[in-house]
């Protein structure tokens, strides 16, 4: 299943995505798509839900991110061995665990928004993973039983912020700088999702291209090693790291985003968002 919240800020409705790819309103089956709906077995009672049946949408609503209320936006660094060596640092021994704070969580669509003082806004598009139960401490041959599903996401980041004091947190978690879905994709969909092509494209050029099986550590793994260190809950998200291409690795002069520009990206059976980059008023 591919499921999406739209509709308008405060307002959004949980729709799924049929095979013609158009919204169908799933109003009268679920209220929300939250980590208390994934804990009570939701996606097994869509499932069963004839697309066929469900009123169409009409138009081009606004997508929010795809589950509401994540409680944990996790992400980890470096999980690339190009993207390490592009931005000059050692491919890690184990895996780079940081946070983005809630309130950087947007749609898919929504506008980047450069925080005033910001001299090099940067792009990262990754696969996230979103968390179907409690997990914690589990082996790693057990993580796919706690994932809900997948998603695309952009680990928006200010590279002035991140490297000014050695706290990452500070350069990732501004408003805006966490686009997920446009869809929350289940498991069944996705043949291997160590084998999805990602792209980025700013102003039409593309500047990403990467597959998750040169990810340095695998989602089971990654799911598994967060567990141990904090308990998932359900609607958590863990985004898994992004390919080469950013524009702090472009050599010799990086290139940084500014008011205007419009970034596209996406994961292959994942979907796609579209950002322009606008000034904090």
């Amino acid at each position: 299943m591919k499921l999406c919240r739209y509709g308008y800020e405060g307002q959004e409705k949980v729709g799924l995505i049929d095979g013609n790819g158009a919204i169908r309103d799933l109003s009268g089956h679920v209220e929300k798509l939250d980590g208390q709906a994934l804990a009570s077995g939701v996606l097994e009672r869509l499932s069963a839900i004839d697309p066929d049946i469900l009123p169409l949408v009409e138009g081009k609503p606004r997508f929010g991110a795809p589950v509401e209320g994540i409680s944990k936006f996790i992400c980890i660094g470096l999980n690339y061995s190009d993207h390490a060596a592009e931005a000059g640092l050692q491919v890690p021994e184990s895996p780079i665990i940081f946070l983005k704070a809630p309130s950087a969580i947007c749609g898919p669509n929504d506008d980047t928004i450069q925080p005033r003082g910001s001299t090099k806004l940067d792009w990262e598009v990754e696969l996230a993973v979103v968390i179907g139960r409690e997990a914690c401490d589990i082996p790693e041959g057990e993580a796919p039983d706690y994932i809900a599903g997948y998603c695309v996401a952009n680990d928006v980041s200010e590279r002035a912020f991140q490297m000014s004091s050695g706290q990452w947190d500070k350069g990732k978690g501004c408003d805006t700088f966490g686009p997920l879905g446009p869809w929350l994709v289940t498991p069944d969909e996705i043949d291997d999702p160590q084998a999805l092509d990602l792209w980025l494209d700013v102003n039409g050029k593309r500047m990403q291209t990467g597959n998750s099986r040169t990810m340095v550590f695998g989602i089971n793994r990654l799911v598994s090693e967060c567990s141990r260190y904090m308990t998932l809950k359900p609607g958590d998200v863990i985004a898994t790291g992004t390919p080469p291409g950013v524009g702090m690795g472009i050599k010799p002069d990086p290139v940084w985003l500014k008011p205007g520009d419009v970034v596209d990206l996406g994961v292959s059976g994942l979907g796609s968002q579209r950002q322009t980059v606008v000034a904090r008023r």
